[in-house]
């Protein structure tokens, strides 16, 4: 699983200089990718139902479906980090499915040759209770920064983006600790996101694993 133990890899660069008054009008300029994912939104609901009965049927997800919702977690995510749940770059993010490998947001979900019929019927309510809760406090109700799942109660990963927006507007600066703190909330959010959303049986950790780059965890050889 690229050295994860994590079935969704977050990763997110800070690019750096940014510029100081850019994060003002950024609402604006993502307008169309708001449009966007709006009707991407619409299709990622219905195809998970789809791939709900797949799995429900033949305990499989159905590849080019997942291929598609993995390609809109990859925009959101894009959106995301570009706009108001990051600020982590000043590139504009391409309209595009496709992974960008230089785009300073990734994310890759591996996929599952196999998965529970059973499971398919809780995780994504009861199971998933315990880790709405937190997101409750990170996105203030949302499953997201500013993409299509986003909440008009600003939460955690809010204030701190706008706490390092303030910063830049005066100092030209990102300050690291907040982005490191704002990159752990969103790679918790994305792979809770992964897993309500079917694409894989492997539980959340409860985890704030902060930084740009997914951690790499070495497992221990077996005797």
């Amino acid at each position: 699983m690229n050295g994860s133990e994590t079935p969704v890899q977050v990763d997110g660069r800070l690019e750096e200089p940014l510029s100081r008054w850019l994060w003002l009008v950024k609402w604006l300029l993502l307008i169309p990718h708001y449009i966007v994912l709006f009707f991407l939104g619409i299709a990622f609901s219905v195809l998970t139902v789809v791939a709900f009965f797949a799995i429900l049927f033949t305990g499989r997800y159905p590849r080019s479906v997942f291929e598609f919702n993995v390609g809109v977690l990859r925009w959101g995510w894009r959106v995301v980090f570009y706009g108001y749940g990051a600020l982590g770059t000043d590139r504009y993010p391409p309209f595009t499915l496709e992974d960008v490998p230089d785009y300073p947001a990734r994310i890759h979900v591996d996929y599952p040759e196999r998965l529970s019929r059973g499971l398919v019927l809780v995780k994504w309510w009861l199971l998933a209770i315990p880790h709405y809760l937190v997101i409750v406090l990170f996105t203030g109700g949302g499953l997201g920064g500013d993409a299509g799942w986003a909440s008009n109660t600003p939460g955690l990963v809010g204030v701190l983006v706008l706490a390092a927006a303030v910063a830049l507007l005066f100092t030209s600066r990102y300050p690291r600790g907040i982005f490191d703190f704002v990159m752990g909330m969103n790679r918790w959010v994305l792979r809770v996101v992964g897993y309500i959303f079917l694409m894989t049986d492997r539980y959340p950790p409860f985890r704030l694993d902060m930084g740009g780059a997914e951690p790499v965890r070495e497992h221990p050889v077996s005797r």
